[in-house]
């Protein structure tokens, strides 16, 4: 099984692992959608949370079985091309967070959604939800492994992205080393290979065009939920931790 989705790039980039860690339901295949539009990287779908879900993983035609020879296979990847890999927290990584050698060998970011529309999305298609595959505490885990191997965490916030996507975007380039392209900044729309084991997850995102934000309605209330109201109450926190180390846009600056 693979889920690795490339373009023939017109000028692919140099060398390099760069990876987008979310919590599900945070518009994180959205942003793969864009980076896939660039041209430039090889874009390697949830590869860690696949392993996971089907107890196997393949990358560039290796089988991978578990986190380090998934992390060694990314790695080799990126030491050839350019690499873009997005994943999901709903699972805990332990192999990842003892890894030194992958946390200092790939640009790390992180992308957050505010946690109520988070949980609600997620419920919605998953009424089995348990607490801990809200994925906050353990994306802020991710991150701060990073940060102890002197590495730094590129942190968008969502909401900018689909409010401000251009200027969003810019900052997320700047941050992590890649030139800005504004025509990738739009599509066609369609669902990539990569999405077809896990494409109910993924239908917004095959329908868009663009970066924007999908309702105006206002974040559900889970204060009283007697489950979604504990889940909401435990992640918050690290929500609002994340949130304290966004990347800034003029908007809000």
């Amino acid at each position: 099984m693979t889920q690795s989705d490339s373009l023939q790039p017109a000028e692919p980039g140099p060398p390099g692992l760069l990876i987008l860690w979310s919590p599900p339901r945070c518009r994180s295949t959205a942003f793969l959608r864009m980076m896939h539009q660039r041209g430039d990287f090889q874009i390697v779908h949830e590869p860690f949370s696949r392993l996971k879900d089907f107890g196997e993983s393949e990358v560039d035609g290796v089988a991978c079985t578990d986190e380090r020879s998934l992390m060694d296979a990314l790695l080799a990847a990126g030491a050839n091309r350019a690499v873009f890999v997005k994943d999901t927290t709903d699972f805990h990584y332990p192999g990842v967070l003892a890894a030194e050698d992958f946390l200092l060998g790939a640009t790390h970011s992180v992308i957050i959604r505010d946690p109520r529309e988070a949980i609600a999305s997620h419920y919605r298609l998953n009424p089995r939800l348990t607490r801990d595959e809200i994925g906050f505490a353990w994306v802020r885990e991710i991150y701060e492994a990073v940060a102890a191997t002197g590495g730094k965490v590129a942190v968008l916030d969502s909401d900018d992205l689909v409010d401000h996507p251009e200027q969003t975007v810019r900052a997320y380039c700047e941050q992590v080393g890649i030139p800005f392209l504004p025509e990738a900044l739009s599509w066609s729309a369609g669902a990539l290979p990569s999405w077809e084991q896990t494409m109910r997850w993924h239908t917004e995102a095959a329908a868009s065009t663009k970066l924007y934000r999908v309702s105006t309605m206002p974040a559900p209330d889970l204060s009283d939920d007697p489950v979604l109201g504990g889940f909401f109450r435990f992640h918050f926190p690290h929500y609002q931790w994340l949130r304290e180390r966004r990347l800034k846009i003029a908007e809000d600056a």
